[in-house]
């Protein structure tokens, strides 16, 4: 994984985390699975998407793997079902015997894995043939709002502040990238799928103060900058996104891609 900090849970849900669990709902209703299959989770994170095939698809068992110790016990705490064996492991090395599971998938995970032609090498030796490996990313470019919002208003206050922005750092955000992983790690009948579901922050506050949490890229710039920075920050995305102080009404749109293990 990246740099990136990715540790509190609860700070997590608060960023990103709320939003992500309709997507996950959104991704498992695409894919169709059959009942009694056998999943792995490639970075779980806090069970977003475990909990959304745990409610819709009746799987036979789900091994859930994150590299965060944190985010494993968070996991635990919120997902309470024999079938859910939470473990800690790496996305490049997962732990778990060749041709294991019917479905392995991964949510807002692949950007974050540096060497993500390798991760999908990785899931080819989990999945069973015919399996099917899927997985989903937000569009950092252009669809997820609030943070396309935020690297906007940091970038025209601090120039250097473009490297740091995950519409640059994340090709993979894009379905033609996608795309083109999917095909090249040999699997089958690639499909993409758009999801985009509403982000409405019934404050500024709401929408700010996930951002001091220090969980993920932007929160983490956000730690970087003095005082006064921050506070012309702050302010400046005050005036683009709540000049009337009523709730604030967005979208999110994730690229959701999928593909068949050959038999």
């Amino acid at each position: 994984m990246s740099g990136d900090v990715w540790s509190s849970g609860e700070a997590y849900e608060g960023f990103v985390g709320r939003w992500s669990r309709p997507v996950a709902e959104h991704f498992v209703s695409w894919l169709g699975a059959r009942a009694a299959a056998d999943w792995v989770d490639v970075g779980c994170g806090t069970g977003a998407l475990t909990s959304a095939v745990l409610a819709a698809a009746e799987p036979a068992g789900i091994l859930a793997v994150d590299p965060s110790d944190e985010f494993i016990t968070d996991l635990r705490r919120r997902v309470e079902d024999e079938r859910v064996e939470p473990r800690v492991g790496d996305g490049l090395a997962l732990p778990v015997t060749d041709s294991a599971a019917d479905y392995v998938v991964s949510g807002l995970v692949l950007n974050f894995i540096p060497a993500p032609a390798a991760a999908l090498a990785e899931m080819r030796r989990v999945v069973r043939p015919g399996g099917t490996i899927a997985a989903y990313v937000w569009d950092y470019a252009d669809g997820m709002q609030m943070l396309r919002a935020f690297w906007d208003a940091a970038v025209s206050l601090d120039p250097g502040a473009a490297d740091l922005d995950e519409g640059v750092r994340f090709p993979l955000c894009r379905p033609d990238r996608l795309r083109r992983l999917f095909s090249r790690a040999g699997l089958a009948d690639v499909e993409d799928r758009e999801i985009v579901v509403p982000t409405v922050f019934d404050s500024f506050a709401d929408f700010w103060t996930p951002f001091l949490s220090r969980q993920g890229p932007a929160p983490g710039y956000c730690a970087t900058l003095p005082p006064a920075a921050l506070e012309r920050l702050r302010a400046r995305l005050s005036t683009m996104l709540a000049p009337s102080g009523r709730p604030i009404r967005l979208t999110a749109r994730a690229w959701a891609i999928r593909g068949t293990s050959p038999a």
